[in-house]
């Protein structure tokens, strides 16, 4: 810019400056607008946090966090999504659960790092469970089945095992899609099981299957009805694969200063990130509802229910709602239809979590962290259980 500036006579060069100077000026302050009404709310939630929990509210870094844990328990890990290497073509193995036998460091919405130990395969259950002789509940979904930002016995598996007093297996696991989830059941579903809770989130499991169903090996899964990886027996197998992919995270020594993130217009640049993806959600959501994904959906719903009614387990579609549902009136109910419709066809029973506990609070965004997009609260996990047990009883 400065050698242009040689070029060009001085009435141009002085527009050009004064131009530059205005947005610079102009980005500035939406920055430092931003980092207030960020600095504000952060306060809310801390007051909030310490009148209800009498804690102080962990404002780390995930990174930062996993460093000073990591610092005192050598198996700490961060979690890592199965979804994470659906496209990656170096590895034998399709993962479909965590590290075993490890501290699993989560996410904080709510005021703190959750965690939890895995269990011997990786996923979010006390070890023991897989040692009872009959399993009451198995249930397959993502994050929000996995416990995300919740710790035990705070997570849905762990109030269902409270109420019921019963058996629970939890092989939910963040960013897992209809395919992963099937995946998961072929794998390491257990013949004695009596119940199948199988969780669909509506603001994207169908974006995560047409991402699925460009991974040759998850594919064999739905096309291969005798298709195994053998995943029990290969837990060394995928320990390796998690410690070599979280080797490759690189985590700094050293953390930005309030000053610097202003400099570098970090809460802008993060606003405008934000943006993009949802806008990019939005058109992908308005592409993948189309014949082939709800297709492929279906066929592995049938294929669900065909390996449930083999083991004469009970099937069961629980509906979780998105966010999104409650900040509009017009919110479009095309696929919660869609849904309803293609399980009345199926014969696959429904538990409706929006009608049946989101819809009856006076105001469903307190179910959600400080009413903030994110997961469900403690409170919004111990009522789906509850639920979830009232419809099946």
């Amino acid at each position: 810019l400065s050698i242009i500036f040689f070029f060009i006579n001085k009435k141009m060069r002085n527009t050009v400056i004064i131009g530059l100077l205005t947005i610079i000026i102009f980005v500035y302050s939406y920055e430092a607008y931003l980092t207030l009404k960020i600095s504000n709310t952060l306060l809310d939630e801390k007051k909030i946090y310490k009148e209800k929990y009498k804690k102080k509210f962990d404002t780390r870094s995930k990174r930062k966090a996993y460093q000073n844990i990591k610092s005192k328990n050598k198996s700490a890990s961060m979690t890592k999504k199965p979804f994470s290497y659906i496209y990656k073509d170096n590895i034998d193995l399709m993962l479909l659960s965590g590290k075993s036998n490890s501290l699993e460091i989560d996410c904080n919405e709510n005021g703190y790092y959750s965690k939890y130990k895995s269990d011997r395969f990786g996923f979010n259950n006390p070890d023991t469970e897989w040692d009872n002789s009959e399993i009451e509940f198995l249930l397959v979904g993502d994050s929000f089945v996995q416990g995300a930002c919740v710790n035990r016995p705070n997570d849905i598996s762990s109030r269902l095992r409270f109420y019921s007093k019963k058996s629970v297996l939890n092989l939910g696991m963040s960013g897992n899609g209809p395919l992963l989830e099937y995946a998961s059941l072929k794998e390491y579903y257990k013949t004695n099981t009596k119940k199948v809770l199988w969780f669909f989130y509506e603001a994207n499991d169908l974006i995560n299957l047409s991402d699925e169903i460009n991974n040759k090996i998850l594919m064999n899964y739905l096309d291969n009805e005798n298709f195994s990886q053998n995943l029990k027996l290969k837990q060394k197998n995928v320990d390796a694969i998690h410690v070599n992919s979280s080797n490759k995270i690189v985590i700094p020594n050293f953390y930005l200063s309030n000053n610097f993130k202003f400099l570098k217009l970090s809460n802008l640049r993060y606003k405008i990130k934000i943006l993009i993806i949802n806008s990019k959600n939005q058109k992908n959501k308005k592409n993948v509802i189309n014949n082939e994904i709800l297709n492929i959906f279906k066929k592995i719903l049938y294929k669900t229910k065909s390996l449930t009614d083999q083991n004469n387990s009970e099937l069961y579609l629980v509906y979780l709602p998105r966010y999104e549902r409650y900040l509009t009136k017009n919110y479009n109910l095309k696929e919660y239809e869609l849904i309803k419709k293609i399980l009345i066809e199926m014969n696959i029973s429904m538990i409706d979590i929006h009608k049946d506990v989101f819809d009856k609070e006076d105001d469903p965004l307190n179910l959600f962290p400080f009413k903030k997009k994110g997961h469900y609260t403690i409170e919004g996990y111990d009522k789906i259980a509850k639920n979830i047990l009232k419809k099946i009883n």
